[in-house]
């Protein structure tokens, strides 16, 4: 069953954590628990590329603003292209 590439990181988060407390329950079968696990990994995956994106924007950010640059953010944050600043 393929992802939708676009899930926030915030529903990714909660999702890891209910496969996290099914597993921690001990109630799951072992197919059951290699299931939540390999699914578990990749949601960890997609929560660091999402965390490793985050912090290079931040990067991008804090460099323009050590420029003296005026920084603007709006709701498409997600496209700031720091060389149009």
């Amino acid at each position: 069953m393929a992802r939708k590439k676009n899930l926030d990181f915030e529903s990714s988060l909660e999702e890891l954590e209910g496969i996290v407390e099914n597993m921690e329950s001990g109630e799951l079968s072992l197919e059951a628990s290699l299931k939540a696990f390999e699914k578990g990994i990749v949601l960890t995956r997609e929560c660091q590329e999402a965390l490793n994106r985050a912090e290079q924007k931040v990067k991008i950010l804090m460099s323009t603003n050590d420029n003296d640059k005026e920084i603007k953010c709006d709701e498409n944050w997600q496209d700031f292209d720091p060389e149009n600043q």
